[in-house]
């Protein structure tokens, strides 16, 4: 009977075909089996963007400089909207605007340890906004750094060229406004919860 039974086969049951008809595994929500739980996609990494954003920043800040003292130190200021705005070289051992000349070799260090932050947080960046003002920081530290660096009176102790000189305001330089709109925007993303990552947040 057994025999026969194994020849001429058995009427498939409701239970025999539930395993024939069961498909894989359901994926969890993240799509992986057995509902592990993984990293929700962020989109494509901006570190090309970031540096884009601070190279064009140096270049700036680096060509503007080299003009001025070319063709503007040791001569009178250029007006450019009377005298509300004008073009007057200085050099400057503060720091952004002038604060604090009796430190140069601490912004110096400070100014070194902002890039090397800036170039590790660079591996999880994946927020757009957040690209821009690092890289506006990015740039702008690397264009001070610069002058410290190669400057007189001498290394880590160069005077920063400044040269845009508002009314009543101090003399600053376009690495100081990289640097201030990088700061500002960085308020911002983090005022919003939004990460470097991309991921939001909500206090």
């Amino acid at each position: 009977m057994a025999e026969a039974e194994r020849i001429i086969g058995m009427p498939e049951t409701p239970e025999a075909r539930e395993p024939e008809q069961a498909g894989p595994p359901e994926p969890g929500e993240d799509g992986q089996e057995g509902g592990a739980t993984a990293a929700t996609p962020r989109g494509p990494r901006r570190v090309a963007v970031l540096f884009t954003v601070a190279v064009v920043a140096y270049l700036l800040d680096l060509g503007t400089k080299l003009l001025v003292v070319a063709e503007l130190e040791h001569h009178a200021p250029i007006q450019v909207l009377g005298d509300w705005f004008e073009l007057r070289v200085i050099r400057n051992a503060g720091a952004a605007f002038g604060f604090g000349e009796a430190f140069t070799i601490i912004f110096t260090v400070i100014a070194a340890a902002v890039i090397v932050v800036i170039a590790r947080l660079a591996r999880k960046l994946y927020s757009l906004p957040w690209a821009l003002a690092l890289g506006l920081l990015l740039g702008g530290a690397l264009g001070n750094l610069t002058d410290r660096v190669f400057r007189a009176p001498g290394f880590l102790e160069g005077a920063v060229v400044d040269f845009l000189a508002p009314k009543n305001f101090a003399v600053f330089n376009l690495a100081d406004s990289a640097i201030v709109c990088g700061g500002i925007l960085i308020v911002i993303l983090s005022f919003r919860g939004l990460d470097p990552d991309g991921t939001v947040h909500k206090d």
